[in-house]
């Protein structure tokens, strides 16, 4: 059976771009819904282009009222009815609550080969730390930060000349590639790891 797949974006979307163009042909998904926090992020304009369902929740009205925020995008997901959420560049932290119903059935990329460099600031992290690799990791989303089983992670050989600019641009280029392999894979109902490398 087809799974319906939400993408959740709060800007420009271009692995939101990715996994839409990869649901096609035998793909085992099919997107239903991209959902933003940000009316002028730019990946609302590329779903609608390719005819995906958009829905606009705003943070702001709810003053930091993160319950009634969620309440708000489950009520806005229920006609759309997904059966997997993909989490490309949202910018907010989802609790708990929200979370629990959707256990083995979100997904989130991250920029760095966890378990290392959850949060923020992961390429100038792991240029401060001196390492040899870096990376990206797709994973199941649980309460906590950037936890949950890896399924699956794309890696590079950081060169001397690395800024957080340019590593971060060389592991969005990854991104691209294995977010779309893991969906791909997981909406198949297979969840063994996707390992790719540069």
């Amino acid at each position: 059976m087809t799974k319906r797949v939400a993408i959740f974006i709060s800007g420009g979307g271009s692995n939101m771009a990715r996994l839409l163009d990869s649901m096609t042909g035998d793909h085992p998904a099919r997107p239903c819904l991209v959902l933003s926090n940000d009316p002028t992020a730019g990946g609302l304009d590329l779903a609608e282009a390719r005819g995906v369902p958009t829905e606009v929740i705003r943070h702001q009205p709810f003053h930091g009222d993160r319950h009634a925020f969620e309440a708000a995008i489950t009520g806005a997901m229920a006609e759309h009815a997904p059966d997997i959420i993909c989490l490309a560049g949202f910018m907010r932290k989802l609790t708990g609550e929200f979370v629990a119903p959707w256990k083995g059935r979100m997904l989130n990329i991250h920029p760095s080969l966890l378990p290392k460099y959850r949060g923020l600031h992961t390429h100038a992290r792991a240029l401060e730390a001196g390492d040899e690799m870096h990376g990206c990791t797709v994973h199941e989303v649980t309460a906590a930060l950037d936890d949950g089983p890896i399924l699956g992670q794309a890696s590079l050989r950081i060169a001397p000349c690395d800024t957080p600019e340019t590593l971060a641009a060389r592991v969005l280029k990854l991104e691209h590639q294995l977010y779309p392999a893991v969906l791909r894979r997981f909406a198949a109902g297979d969840h063994t790891p996707v390992c790719l490398s540069e």
